[in-house]
């Protein structure tokens, strides 16, 4: 296992500023998910995209953090987890500066995509750290709704950030601004962090397990995002979907039989830790879709500006801050994870329903306020799904069981804006080609998404009751 300096002979204040580290990369790496959900109609207009290839700005970050969350944490545990930590966050700094002087479509997608790459380098190994870092229950509880706190309000704040600085200054500085926020991070990061020493190369990583399952997910993306072009049931679908599943079980199967697999299968023999994983993965899918398409209804439908937009979402930041900081710790201390979850994904599934009788002339107060309040249970499913998906992780461990926790929020994420965007796509097109008005086609396209993000909610509440029926100590 990899060895580190024990947590008790690291002084409070230093253990106090590594939070704060990692806390900050968690909220840079999630926020940089969203930030660009108010600027994409004015990215694009400049740089030319098609409504379909718009989701790349977002899918290439999701793909390459999520596809290659798994590898980086096996190679924190090889290479340490400090020394990954710290060329994530220079990778993902250097790949902002990239995207932020992007002048074509190629650019931008491929500097996202070096985004999503120093991403998981980074957030693979910082569950890790911080499990090592506290151990002390009550005391790692506290940490963990602070992480939580940053994770749940970096998709709200960067939907805000984006407005901003979309509408004072242009497009480009939603990224360019993590250039002075990574290079902070990382020379505090070099003080705070516990040095440790990995297991070594020679241990050895999967990296056919890697390109497989990066694979796999990219294909599947690719193939959801062209369904509006090609259709459901088109034989271009229906094969490329065929494709990414066997490359999906590919992985499966190499994980099975490799004598250093990537994702040990053992680790999901804990209950609390695949039910959450699963859980998430659902959750994730709604709630993430839901804050780009809500953004899309209120700019293409209600007309709102990407300021207006941005100042809109800030009531579901603020709620979903105070909950996930102030709240979400006692409660779970009090009352378990498991009740925590069951009522943040009640909330979270009321938005949803709400969101579904949005009409066309929208009031912000009556219709869109509300459900920015709801959007507080977004604070208790974070910090409580946070909590079982480290539950029992050992050292040895720590790095692959964050690894998995961030890999299947970022396959949720990804699925969740691929699917329900071209739900909505279809939509709308299959509308307005029988002659039904733009906006209200756009609409009745935005309101099935809602709907679907409701269905999805509801499955997390099912497989929270059924396979997490026992609260792990």
């Amino acid at each position: 296992m990899t060895s580190v300096v024990p947590p008790e002979a690291a002084p409070r204040a230093r253990r106090g500023l590594a939070l704060g580290v990692l806390s900050a990369t968690g909220l840079m790496t999630i926020l940089d998910g969203s930030i660009v959900t108010v600027a994409m109609p004015v990215i694009k207009a400049e740089l030319g995209f098609s409504a379909a290839g718009l989701s790349w700005i977002v899918n290439a970050y999701l793909i390459a953090f999520g596809g290659l969350l798994l590898l980086a944490g096996r190679l924190g545990d090889l290479l340490g987890r400090r020394l990954m930590f710290l060329a994530g966050n220079a990778v993902f700094t250097g790949a902002s500066v990239l995207a932020g002087a992007a002048d074509s479509r190629a650019l931008l997608v491929a500097a996202r995509f070096g985004q999503g790459i120093g991403s998981a380098m980074a957030s693979a190994v910082v569950l890790g750290i911080l499990v090592t870092l506290f151990t002390e229950p009550k005391e790692r509880a506290k940490a963990i709704a602070v992480f939580a706190f940053t994770g749940a309000t970096g998709a709200s704040l960067g939907q805000v950030l984006g407005g901003v600085l979309t509408d004072l200054l242009d497009w480009h500085w939603i990224f360019l601004i993590n250039l002075p926020i990574g290079l902070l991070t990382i020379a505090l990061a070099i003080p705070a962090l516990p040095r440790d020493r990995g297991l070594g190369l020679a241990a050895g990583a999967d990296v056919a397990g890697a390109l497989l399952v990066t694979s796999g997910l990219m294909l599947g993306i690719y193939t959801v995002v062209r369904v509006e072009e090609h259709g459901w049931l088109a034989a271009h679908t229906l094969g490329l979907g065929a494709v990414s599943l066997a490359l999906i079980a590919g992985f499966v199967v190499r994980q099975a039989t490799a004598a250093t697999p990537l994702m040990p299968l053992r680790v999901l023999r804990n209950r609390a830790v695949a039910g959450a994983n699963l859980v998430q993965m659902l959750a994730l899918s709604a709630m993430f879709a839901f804050q780009i398409i809500v953004a899309l209804y209120m700019q293409q439908i209600l007309g709102y500006g990407a300021l207006e937009t941005g100042l809109a979402m800030l009531p579901a930041a603020v709620t979903l801050g105070l909950v996930s900081l102030f709240l979400s710790a006692r409660l779970i201390t009090r009352f378990g994870a498991r009740a925590v979850l069951l009522a943040g994904l009640a909330l979270l599934f009321a938005a949803m329903l709400w969101l579904t009788r949005m009409p066309v002339d929208a009031a912000y107060t009556t219709d869109l306020l509300p459900v920015m309040l709801l959007l507080a249970g977004g604070g208790l499913v974070i910090p409580a799904l946070t909590t079982l998906g480290m539950s029992n992780a050992s050292e040895a461990d720590a790095g692959l069981t964050s690894g998995l926790f961030n890999t299947t929020q970022q396959i949720g994420m990804a699925l969740g804006v691929a699917v329900l965007s071209t739900l909505a796509a279809s939509r709308t097109t299959t509308l307005s080609t029988t002659g039904t008005p733009a906006r209200e086609a756009l609409a009745s396209g935005y309101h099935l998404a809602f709907a679907t993000s409701a269905a999805l909610l509801l499955a997390a509440f099912t497989l929270t009751l059924l396979i997490l029926r026992r609260p792990t100590p």
